[in-house]
């Protein structure tokens, strides 16, 4: 009874640690890695090369669409699946703004924060992104569409390095603040459109910054491309057939 006991435990920890390798897509510091090995470690290249590829969508926002093929799978089988993913995933409990069945339709929106860091000669810069993941379902396959519109920015007006203010008073944002959190005067949040910054726009003052911005955007966009392949394929622990 004992070693039954220690075996259940061992499956539940198991089972859990599953689970918790789902709670995020990527980490900030693998999504970095993730981009290197993929487009090599000079930003300002590595973007430029991926414009020459991408197109902004009416709204100007960069958005990227896959259809992934799931033969012999039905409607529910999928949506179960990747409702499952989603809800594994994104931990977030308004990160799911849609989820309908009978439509067959889940909508994410999930904050990525600190894709990029850059200090300037004033300011210093964290961006974030807030990408739209939208997964449609019918029987035998999925279609993802991945949007992003704008960089999300906290600036830091004393971080940069010809910062007026004496070492002692700069505070090199934090961009894991508190949403609404004024109390700081030298941090000011600001929207980048993408479609006004480079590589797009090649005369950009904050080019550096948008540079890898775009380049962890492109990268994120892969990587739950592959997330949702993978839980269409093989569910997200490899063992959620029906034959239990």
């Amino acid at each position: 009874m004992k070693q039954m006991k220690l075996w259940m435990f061992a499956a539940i920890l198991t089972f859990c640690g599953a689970i918790g390798a789902q709670a995020q897509v990527m980490k900030g510091a693998d999504l970095e890695k993730y981009a290197k090995e993929r487009y090599g470690d000079k930003w300002l290249d590595a973007a430029r090369n991926l414009a020459e590829g991408l197109t902004l969508d009416k709204n100007e926002s960069l958005t990227y669409q896959q259809v992934i093929e799931a033969p012999g799978k039905t409607k529910q089988q999928l949506y179960v699946a990747l409702n499952y993913w989603a809800t594994a995933t994104f931990k977030d409990k308004q990160a799911i703004t849609l989820n309908d069945k009978e439509a067959g339709c889940i909508i994410i929106t999930s904050t990525i924060p600190d894709i990029a860091e850059h200090m300037g000669t004033i300011n210093r810069y964290a961006v974030s992104i807030t990408p739209v993941i939208r997964i449609d379902i019918k029987d035998g396959k999925v279609r993802v569409t991945y949007t992003v519109q704008t960089y999300d920015v906290l600036a830091d007006l004393s971080g940069g390095w010809l910062s007026p203010f004496e070492k002692d008073n700069k505070t090199f944002g934090d961009s894991k603040r508190k949403k609404d959190d004024k109390t700081n005067a030298m941090l000011y949040d600001q929207q980048w459109e993408i479609a006004h910054h480079y590589p797009f726009v090649e005369k950009d003052p904050q080019k550096r910054t948008c540079a890898k911005a775009l380049v962890m955007t492109h990268a994120y966009s892969n990587a739950i491309m592959d997330k949702v392949e993978e839980a269409v394929k093989n569910g997200i622990i490899g063992n959620e057939d029906e034959d239990w």
